[in-house]
């Protein structure tokens, strides 16, 4: 099976955007169940999206990957039913929540586990695979040969981040001041309007700048560089990972686009020829063109060994 080539929308004129730049799925969806979306694609709009997704020959995924409370639980089936009578080609779900509801609501529903950082282990991910779950997604910190081992042993499909910047911290409430704590030394806010956004700057490393990210499910704070696995695509769809998922978030439509022209040219020139594959510094460059000075692109943990 090719390894798909996957990316959050925010509207349905975003979606189709992305799929003419090389997307295979999308992730929609809205806050009041889906974290860190670039948009609201709302419930009565569920079907336009993924009738669109779909006529233009691509996968729409629904999100309900937040950490939910009981007073957003009478809503969840509702929300569950609406997204199998979309046609949704899965639900990605965190909470144990999402999946005793859709068993009820929806149980032919298909499911994509993301536990986001916790998803470190192919027992874990065998126990929601029993459950029903057929994806799992990868934390971020693990390096290449826990991926192929996980993929190896955990039986079901996974889902590797490829690129963009990755959430470090989240806290339900709209405020700093228990991560400041929790890092236990001194941090600053550095506000650069309304054109750049909100960063946190920590005393020890003043040259690194932390997006924040606010929505209504709390604050966010992401990477001070992005992960770019594009020159590692032959170690990733040689592990069999299933799915590259490129984060949109604080990045220009353009950007994302650009970026995903980059990995589906990679991707399909792998898939056609493995052993005859040769990277093009093309692909990375379009990419650099566009990227912000200020933020590194590297490999994240892909080739080294997480230090807790």
């Amino acid at each position: 099976m090719k390894t798909e080539l996957m990316i959050a929308a925010g509207t349905i004129e975003q979606l189709e955007r992305y799929i003419a730049a090389g997307a295979d799925a999308v992730l929609i969806g809205e806050p009041r169940f889906g974290a860190r979306l670039p948009g609201a694609i709302p419930e009565d709009r569920l079907k336009e999206a993924v009738s669109r997704a779909h006529a233009l020959g691509a996968k729409a995924y629904v999100a309900a990957n937040k950490l939910l409370r009981n007073e957003e639980l009478p809503a969840l089936p509702g929300y569950l039913r609406a997204a199998a009578e979309a046609g949704a080609d899965a639900i990605v779900f965190g909470d144990p929540a999402v999946l005793l509801n859709a068993r009820e609501a929806s149980p032919g529903l298909t499911l994509h586990w993301n536990a986001e950082m916790t998803g470190t282990n192919s027992a874990a991910a065998s126990y929601w695979a029993r459950k029903g779950a057929v994806r799992a997604v990868l934390a971020r910190e693990l390096n290449e040969e826990e991926i192929a081992d996980f993929k190896a042993q955990a039986q079901m499909e996974v889902q590797v981040q490829a690129h963009g910047m990755t959430n470090i911290y989240h806290s339900q409430r709209n405020l700093l001041q228990s991560y400041m704590e929790h890092i236990g030394r001194e941090a600053r806010l550095l506000d650069l309007g309304a054109d750049e956004g909100l960063f946190l700057v920590e005393e020890e490393r003043p040259d690194e700048r932390l997006p924040v990210y606010e929505d209504v499910n709390g604050t966010h704070v992401m990477s001070a560089d992005d992960i770019c696995l594009l020159e590692a695509i032959p170690d990733l769809l040689g592990a069999g990972v299933d799915s590259l998922y490129v984060e949109p978030l604080l990045k220009t439509e353009a950007y994302n686009e650009t970026v995903l022209r980059s990995y589906r040219q990679a991707i399909d020139a792998w898939t056609a020829d493995p052993d005859g594959y040769e990277f093009d510094e093309a692909w990375l460059e379009a990419i650099r063109a566009l990227q912000d000075p200020r933020r590194e692109l590297g490999f994240g943990f892909l080739y080294k060994e997480q230090v807790y």
